[in-house]
């Protein structure tokens, strides 16, 4: 019986705290062992530190999943349903993404002008990490700052051809 916030924290930083506990065993079993143990366990101790890593990033990004609507991806194609508003994109052929404060939500903004807007809260929302990260020239600390403090206008992220907004 894990109280509902708890366990909602756990799950929000689930990959970070994977990463905590694999570098916890890599480090007792390079300080303890000899031979390939050891070698294994500071081998263990680097997958710990990369995992912490991007599940801090990931944690960072994931919100409660309680808002409007469901958000699935795959292959490379987002849809958005929502209780007053959906659609799909193809992330090849996303044009723009930006993020709006309302919410606050993100805006796919596609070649042919369509817009997919998708609350950041949405549930499957953090699906959507995988694909940012994918996008070339996107910084992911940019992006997760603008989510963290979104502020008063809507945030220009990412566009096809320029190497990064600021």
């Amino acid at each position: 019986m894990i109280r509902p916030e708890v366990k909602a924290l756990l799950i929000r930083w689930r990959e970070a705290l994977i990463g905590l506990g694999v570098a916890a065993l890599g480090l007792y079993w390079a300080l303890v062992s000899f031979g390939i143990l050891e070698w294994l366990g500071w081998a263990f101790v680097v997958a710990g530190l990369a995992l912490i890593v991007t599940g801090i990033q990931r944690g960072r990004f994931r919100r409660a999943g309680d808002g409007p609507g469901i958000v699935t991806v795959r292959e490379g194609r987002v849809a958005y349903m929502g209780p007053e508003a959906g659609g799909i994109m193809d992330m090849d052929s996303l044009l723009r993404l930006e993020l709006h404060p309302d919410g606050p939500s993100w805006v796919l903004i596609g070649e042919d002008g369509s817009r997919l807007t998708i609350p950041a809260d949405a549930r499957g929302a953090d699906s959507l990490f995988d694909l940012f990260a994918a996008l070339p020239g996107l910084g992911l600390d940019r992006l997760l700052h603008h989510l963290a403090h979104p502020g008063a206008a809507p945030q220009a992220l990412w566009s096809r051809g320029h190497k990064q907004l600021r």
